[in-house]
């Protein structure tokens, strides 16, 4: 239980980290304007703000979704992994807010903005993330039991 709670902060601090100036539209861009003229790659300027656009909003949803299955998995760390409606919901709420601080703190950032279509985005993707993991779930053979299926019975492998 406790290296899921090391694993779920640790990813807390990566999150922080790509909220600082080092990760801002401006850093970003250059980067993304270096790699394609690296490629010999030109792109038209609304084209480059598309993709860019794509790459970024990608990077929320991204982070965001593999936040909330780690807060998933950290509020309820069985194995094997059974679904669990409350520890959903929590890690739902959990991310959703964690943007909203996240957002926040970029109000503070120089090259930063705080922006609600972010957050909505980041919570978005954190729901999306534990629905894929409900229908994996829901849809999976072994679910009832939680279990692996059973190995076959050595009378049945003679042939």
């Amino acid at each position: 239980m406790l290296l899921t709670w090391v694993v779920t902060l640790a990813w807390i601090g990566n999150i922080s980290l790509l909220s600082t100036g080092a990760y801002s539209a401006a850093i970003t861009g250059t980067l993304l304007a270096e790699l394609l003229r690296a490629l010999h790659l030109h792109l038209a300027p609304h084209a480059f703000a598309t993709l860019h656009f794509l790459i970024r909003n990608a990077a929320h949803c991204t982070e965001y979704a593999i936040f909330s299955l780690l807060l998933f998995h950290s509020f309820d760390p069985r194995y094997p992994p059974y679904w669990s409606t409350r520890s959903a919901l929590a890690a739902f709420a959990a991310a959703g807010f964690f943007s909203l601080l996240d957002e926040y703190h970029q109000s503070f950032v120089p090259g930063r903005t705080a922006s609600l279509r972010d957050c909505a985005i980041d919570t978005i993707a954190a729901l999306a993330a534990l629905l894929l993991l409900y229908a994996a779930h829901r849809f999976s053979p072994h679910r009832r039991t939680g279990s692996r299926p059973a190995e076959p019975h050595p009378q049945h492998l003679a042939g």
